[in-house]
């Protein structure tokens, strides 16, 4: 199968919330889709690869939080391409407020914000996972597969290529404040993270299965030198 290119899609400037186009001779993939109208930044991504909202093949929603699935619903409709997410977090995807633990002091303000119980469009799955399923994306003109990565939320999802790249969503983060912007070479958690010990976990089976560089929904991307070692003292410290 076709190499595959990774395109970062700026959600909000400086790394701050990031979805992820993947695309081969073959296919093109979207992994998140922002905050509700985010639908022109995808666009003038999938553009500048060459492609356009009709060539995407599958969505990929890795977590129920607005600005990771907000745009899900309209992007369906628009482009026709299937959704995929997992059970556990299709409450989330419907209308249900997520549960929000915050990792830190960051994350304690950012809750009085109510930025992310804010409701978006529900969204309606073509194929829901359940448990540990996994879905291969060779049907979808890519060499690899979508694992359960559950921690940040029950449901979440990773993406991970042949080549090792994995498409994290928000298992770890880096930078400042919500992420990205400055120091976005340190891990850290995102703001919010629901079970840290699971978090380590799905991280520790991503390196086990060949792992090797992390794109991240807050700054990134991390090396799997970098995340092993942040892996590690999330184990510790849980």
């Amino acid at each position: 199968m076709s190499e595959i290119q990774i395109h970062t899609i700026p959600i909000l400037p400086f790394g701050m919330v990031n979805a992820f186009l993947l695309t081969s001779a073959t296919g093109a993939v979207l992994v998140d889709t922002g905050l509700p109208g985010s639908e022109r930044k995808i666009e003038k991504v999938l553009a500048a690869a060459g492609r356009s909202l009709a060539d995407l093949r599958l969505i990929v929603v890795t977590h129920g939080h607005i600005d990771h699935a907000g745009c899900a619903a309209r992007l369906r409709k628009i482009t026709g391409a299937p959704v995929v997410l997992h059970e556990a977090d299709l409450a989330y995807c419907q209308g249900k407020t997520p549960i929000l633990r915050p990792s830190g002091f960051f994350g304690r303000l950012f809750k009085m914000t109510g930025v992310i119980e804010r409701p978006f469009p529900a969204v309606e799955p073509d194929i829901l996972l359940s448990g540990e399923q996994t879905l291969d994306l060779s049907a979808y003109g890519l060499a690899g597969d979508i694992l359960p990565t559950p921690g940040h939320t029950p449901g979440s999802l990773s993406v991970l290529l042949e080549d090792g790249a994995v498409i994290a969503g928000d298992l770890a983060a880096s930078g400042i404040l919500l992420g990205g912007i400055a120091f976005k070479g340190w891990p850290k958690p995102p703001p919010f993270e629901e079970d840290t010990l699971q978090v380590a976990r799905s991280l520790k089976i991503l390196l086990s299965k060949g792992a090797k560089r992390f794109y991240l929904g807050h700054g990134g991307p991390l090396d799997a030198e970098v995340i092993e070692r942040y892996a590690g003292k999330l184990a510790q410290t849980a």
